[in-house]
């Protein structure tokens, strides 16, 4: 199923723009205009492409997963799933958004391993037992991992068209076996703290040192920003340290052009199947639909 067409009958959207110069207040500020265009994976083309996004949604952690299985399996099944695009057919992927059926894929290798890190990572969270059933190897759920991710900077209204998409293409059935019967979704994605320089705070030497309120909690900021609107129809959600998390210093080198570091994480948002139709609605509604 090609997801790009031509004509003026296409309802679904093929343009976007961004504000190169990042100031909105100037009448004068440049404006590019920037064809986003929605495929169907292609195992020909995208495989290099994939893997990238992968590592990069997996950050720290990438290289504990075989992310070229992972890759292959994902576009082994093309009917689920899309890539945002901006040169054609054959460029490689700005973004993606596909589900994998954990029951379906529950032998391949690197499912063992994303399955094993998932509970190994989230085993001293608190408040995620359902979480916890639906990893477990004696689960009944059938539980769909919905995995995405895009280049920096892209546009987030990207996002509610990839979310449509896959809302289709469950629900239509396929000669391969679709996820039509899935009962829970399993959103990965990631999110950040802000953390306070240890630079900074060697090269003012305070006198005394504030005491830390015991109450105050890290305020969690979002690279996905529709994982805002998802979780609202979460049965439960939480970030987990990386295992690779790195020392303190690793914030400082991921601080440029702000005052604080920052401390990314995995995120995890588990959702009934029954709530997603809600879910990609609320999605929509927060993030804007392209015209």
């Amino acid at each position: 199923m090609a997801k790009r067409k031509a004509n003026g009958d296409d309802k679904r959207p093929t343009r976007d723009k961004m504000d190169v110069d990042g100031e909105e207040e100037d009448e004068d500020a440049s404006l590019i205009d920037v064809d986003f265009e929605w495929f169907d994976f292609d195992p020909e083309i995208d495989f290099h492409g994939l893997k990238t996004l992968l590592r990069q949604l997996f950050d720290v952690d990438n290289d504990l997963l075989d992310l070229s299985e992972l890759a292959d399996i994902i576009l082994a099944q093309p009917e689920l799933g899309t890539v945002v695009k901006c040169d054609g057919k054959e460029s490689d992927p700005f973004a993606f958004l596909t589900v994998l059926d954990l029951h379906r894929y529950q032998e391949k290798a690197v499912m063992k391993q994303l399955t094993q890190y998932l509970q190994q990572r989230t085993a001293d969270v608190e408040g995620i037992r359902q979480l916890r059933e639906v990893l477990s190897s004696n689960s009944k759920s059938k539980l769909g991992l919905i995995l995405s991710e895009r280049l920096i900077n892209m546009p987030h209204q990207v996002v509610p068209p990839l979310y449509n998409f896959l809302l289709e293409e469950i629900q239509t059935p396929s000669p391969k076996g679709s996820s039509e019967a899935l009962t829970h979704y399993l959103i990965l994605s990631k999110t950040y703290e802000e953390v306070a320089s240890k630079l900074d705070a060697g090269e003012e030497r305070p006198a005394k040192k504030k005491k830390a309120s015991a109450t105050s909690a890290a305020e969690t900021f979002y690279f996905h920003p529709e994982d805002e609107a998802l979780q609202k129809h979460a049965l439960a959600h939480c970030s987990f340290d990386y295992a690779k998390q790195g020392d303190e210093g690793a914030s400082d080198s991921k601080r440029a052009f702000q005052d604080l570091g920052v401390r990314p994480q995995g995120h995890l948002i588990l959702m009934d199947a029954m709530k997603f139709r809600d879910a990609v609605k609320a999605v929509e509604s927060y993030l804007g639909y392209p015209s």
